[in-house]
């Protein structure tokens, strides 16, 4: 072989591995032959429900996937943990826990992201849903005699802009929620938004504040103790976590629907062959009953889907969410 045409075939041999070295090193590590482990960030803090979920999947999954570590990075509404994975790899390894705030919410809420939510990240399956819950305290329903949606739609007409509801934030899903009954149903309350769902849930309880739209996996707890009243869900149905509880459409609000959601995606370049490795792995796990028990203690519902599907969800929740934060007026930056 000519000494130009063997540097070209070493040169191809090279470039070829090279670009199918993720793939290779991937499957060796779905053997449990690779050191390399697979990451889950989550773009919360510690202690929610989405760094929950990813904690109980990384355990679920090890025998498939290899060692899998949840790394927490928070900040800017969920934008630096997304941000971080939309540019990392794509070889399989970094995953994210994307959910509806960071996917459907902030597009429309900051005038500009550090990442797009659909081109920049490939669906591997959704995770969970968890429906939202209009609660009050039991003090606040004696006060006024709220009993029900219909009680506090009456009281809010009779007493224009003296309620008002706490969220997690400018542009969060309670905040979305509220204005959404707002316009429904013909009232005015005020919003009072706080750096975050603990401490708006906080502020209910102690009196702060009337009322929140929270996350059943946060409020659950204090439902069951009778610390907070469950006045409606705001999904399509009821669900079985709170089946006492109706749905905004059932206590007066009709086309109510609106439900946290979060799921896991990859970078956009990342192999449709890899993409199927995780989803292959991870769906089982999630249909499993013990991990719909572990869901289930923390008011969320394992929603394991195709990644098609997945896709399919995010671009419909996108299209309603622009609307929904046009109504609400609300922007970050």
């Amino acid at each position: 072989m000519k000494r130009r045409t063997l540097i070209s075939a070493i040169g191809v041999v090279a470039l070829s591995s090279a670009y199918f070295f993720p793939m290779t090193s991937y499957a060796a590590a779905l053997k449990g032959e690779g050191g390399r482990p697979v990451r889950i960030v989550v773009p919360y803090p510690p202690g929610g429900p989405l760094d929950v979920s990813a904690r109980a999947i990384a355990d679920a999954v090890k025998d498939k996937l290899g060692t899998v570590v949840v790394e927490n990075r928070p900040g800017a509404g969920g934008n630096v943990g997304v941000a971080y994975v939309s540019k990392a790899d794509p070889d399989g390894y970094t995953l994210v826990m994307g959910a509806v705030a960071t996917h459907a919410i902030n597009p429309w809420l900051f005038k500009k992201l550090p990442y797009d939510a659909e081109k920049d990240f490939k669906p591997v399956t959704l995770v969970a849903t968890a429906p939202n819950v209009l609660v009050i305290t039991p003090a606040f329903s004696e006060r006024t005699g709220i009993k029900s949606l219909k009680d506090l739609i009456a009281y809010a007409k009779a007493h224009p802009g003296e309620l008002n509801y706490a969220s997690g934030g400018n542009g969060s899903a309670g905040h979305m929620a509220g204005e959404l009954l707002k316009n429904k149903a013909g009232i005015d309350m005020v919003h009072i938004p706080f750096a975050g769902a603990s401490p708006a849930l906080l502020s209910v309880l102690s009196g702060q504040t009337d009322l929140i739209f929270d996350n059943l996996a946060s409020s659950a707890a204090n439902i069951k103790a009778g610390k907070l009243i469950a006045l409606a869900v705001t999904t399509k149905e009821r669900t079985a976590l709170l089946p006492d509880a109706p749905t905004m459409t059932e206590a007066g609000v009709p086309d109510f629907d609106i439900y946290t959601w979060f799921g896991l995606m990859v970078p956009a370049k990342t192999p449709d062959d890899i993409v199927k490795q995780l989803s292959d792995a991870i769906v089982p796990a999630l249909s499993d009953p013990e991990m719909t028990k572990r869901f289930a203690a923390f008011g969320a519902e394992a929603a394991p889907t195709s990644p098609e599907d997945f896709g399919k969800l995010i671009a419909e929740e996108k299209a309603k969410y622009k609307t929904l934060v046009a109504l609400s007026g609300a922007r970050v930056d």
